[in-house]
This record gives C-alpha cells, sequence and structure tokens, in this order.
C-alpha cells in the first residue's frame, strides 16, 4: 500500500457501552448521531462506525433502528459519508445473529471482530459463504484484529481463500476497553510485523494517547479511526468537546504529514466499493 494514499478518518462517535453521562456530546438518538456525523464530515471524517441502543441505552443490533439511523443521516448528509455499522456482540449476540443483522440491514460498509464473527473452530463452511454474501452484496467488510492471535488466525483465514482476498481491509486495536485504558503507539509495530499484505489498515486507541498513535499510523501508510467509543480525551488530557474534535485533531496531523485527508469519495475508491 502506498503512503502517498489520502488518509481515511473514520469517526467512531458512541460505541456500545458509554452513555451521556461519560459525555453530554456522545451522540445516542438517530437525530443525535446525524447531528454528530455532519459535524465530523467538517472536520475531515469520511466514514461514520455505528452503533445503536435500544429503549435502556444497551448495544442493539436492532436491524429497525439500524435503518432510522442510516436514513436520519443520510437525509442530512445524502452519500457524504460511508457509514459503516458494527456487528459487535458484547457478549449478547452469537455469530448467526451477527451475521443476521448485516444480511437483514445490507449496508454500505460492516465492521466484523474476526474473533466473534470467525471465531477458531466455527464450521468455516458458513464463514465463508458470509464473507461470500458480503463480496456478492458490494458490502464493505473491515476485519477488527485485536492482538497476535488475531492475525495470525486471520492470516490464515485468508490464505486458504475462507475471507476473499480482494480489496482486503482490517482495524487493528491498540489496547483493550478497560477503565482508564491508554494505548501506546510503540504496540504498533510488532502487530505490523505480523499483519499480512492487505490493501489498508488502520487503527484505533485507548485515551489521550490515541492522537499520538494515530500520527504513528499515518507515518506508515494506515488509516484512523477515532471517537468516542474509545476516548473522551485530546492529547493534552483535557476532555474533547465534541467527537469532531478528535477528528480534527488528526485531519490536522495528516495535513502536517503531507498526506490528503480522504473524501467519502475518495475513500470508496480506495476500498474498492465504487
Amino acid at each position: 500500500m502506498s503512503h502517498n494514499d489520502a488518509v481515511m478518518i473514520a469517526v467512531a462517535p458512541n460505541g456500545a457501552r458509554k452513555t451521556q453521562q461519560d459525555h453530554p456530546q456522545l451522540p445516542i438518538t438517530a437525530k443525535e448521531l446525524a447531528h454528530t456525523a455532519a459535524a465530523c464530515l467538517d472536520a475531515g471524517a469520511c466514514m461514520l462506525h455505528l452503533h445503536v441502543r435500544d429503549e435502556k441505552l444497551g448495544h442493539s443490533l436492532d436491524v429497525e433502528r439500524y435503518r432510522e439511523a442510516i436514513r436520519a443521516i443520510r437525509q442530512q448528509l445524502g452519500e457524504q459519508l460511508i457509514i459503516q455499522i458494527t456487528t459487535e456482540a458484547v457478549g449478547i449476540y452469537n455469530t448467526e445473529q451477527q451475521m443476521q443483522a448485516v444480511i437483514q440491514v445490507r449496508p454500505e460498509a460492516v465492521s466484523l471482530a474476526i474473533r466473534e464473527i470467525s471465531p477458531v473452530g466455527v464450521d468455516e463452511k458458513i464463514s465463508a459463504k458470509f464473507f461470500s454474501f458480503l463480496q456478492q452484496e458490494r458490502i464493505a467488510p473491515q476485519y477488527i484484529l485485536y492482538d497476535k492471535e488475531d492475525i495470525l488466525h486471520f492470516s490464515n483465514l485468508l490464505e486458504r481463500g475462507i475471507i476473499p482476498d480482494e480489496n482486503v481491509s482490517v482495524l487493528l486495536v491498540l489496547g483493550r476497553y478497560a477503565q482508564n485504558q491508554q494505548s501506546d503507539s510503540a504496540d504498533l509495530a510488532p502487530l505490523l510485523a505480523l499483519l499480512p499484505d492487505v490493501s489498508h489498515w488502520s487503527l484505533c486507541a485507548f485515551g489521550a494517547s490515541e492522537a499520538d498513535c494515530m500520527f504513528a499510523a499515518i507515518r506508515q501508510g494506515g488509516h484512523c479511526r477515532v471517537g468516542f467509543e474509545n476516548n473522551l480525551l485530546l492529547a493534552d488530557g483535557t476532555e474533547a468537546a465534541n467527537n469532531a474534535a478528535l477528528v480534527r485533531a488528526v485531519s490536522k496531523g495528516a495535513t502536517a504529514q503531507q498526506r490528503k485527508v480522504a473524501s467519502a469519495d475518495t475513500a470508496r475508491k480506495l476500498l474498492g466499493m465504487s
């Protein structure tokens, strides 16, 4: 992958766990998500990583809630942002339910934790059929890899053709969902050393070091995912006013490193979606 590619900045504005008690500007409703999406687009995001919640503010993969949120964002912004839905299990959903959510929503893009959607020991025919469905429907998958074991398992699936090798996009995660988690950009190199030859890799990180980790990714030809899902803080440790502030910091950093910031149209071309 060329270091000259424009940097794709995705925003993960809410995640599965945080509420407005964590930050008043964390978007929950479809209307709030659309408002946040518009602000993040202006700040330099080309993709929104979408989580929806149930009536008790718990994590949900509900098809109608997804459709409502996607509709609200599209009404406000048209096609100016890629909308990527999550399939995250959060201990609630099994693999079949995760796959069914994608099949019914038919989103433009989807994130898939490899350890959840095709864990070691699962019936790989089911995995292969699902990955093939994504390819046929032109739904762009991003495979989430948390550690060395995930990368090795993913490489094995890719090598054996379970995962199609056409335009492969992964998200490396530096750290874990834990109280006061801080990621360290030094942890990126060992993951990259193991990563097979993929079309694109992005990074997400936790805590005030998020921006530092993103700049390390940008220097090495990677792409970025930032936002309140993983981090509420600016690089100086103060609380970010909103998601757009985190996007803007990374956008400025990319420009400072002589890498353009990708629009959604550019990102769709890079990801083989258009």
